[in-house]
């Protein structure tokens, strides 16, 4: 069952915590960065798998490797899109298994902010402010 939990809301790690029965999430995928870090870490199972990748609200500060111990053994990931694509025939089947996955409509694109190519700053500085959610496409 999803649920849904607004990290500015409620307390993430408490909420998550509470519709584990108290167990945690195998994997966290964390797009915000600095604010939400923490309380990701602490949403985790023993063992679990911490995936940040992406700094909304900045970078997530140095952390100890005895932090990792202290969360349950835990795992942290910060992937980078260019070790994945790197090679042109490993792009090339990833771009094809994303797009067919996007056709068979079992990855839906949220798509909901629409700007003219002369609001360009705008749509930075509503994305750099938070103020997008989904993708934010420009319309020719």
């Amino acid at each position: 069952m999803d649920h849904i939990v607004h990290y500015r809301r409620e307390n993430l790690a408490e909420r998550v915590r509470e519709l584990t029965d108290g167990t945690g999430v195998p994997v966290v995928y964390d797009s915000v960065g600095k604010d939400t870090f923490a309380a990701s870490l602490a949403s985790l199972k023993r063992r679990g798998l911490l995936v940040c990748f992406g700094t909304a609200s900045g970078p997530v500060p140095p952390i100890d490797a005895m932090q990792l111990a202290l969360a349950g053994s835990v795992f942290v990931t910060r992937p980078a899109l260019a070790d994945y694509i790197a090679d042109p025939a490993d792009r090339d089947a990833l771009s094809a298994e994303l797009f067919g996955h996007v056709a068979a409509g079992r990855i839906a694109i949220e798509i909901n902010q629409r700007y003219a190519l002369k609001d360009a700053a705008q749509a930075h500085h509503d994305l750099e402010s938070g103020r997008t959610t989904g993708s934010s496409v420009f319309v020719l």
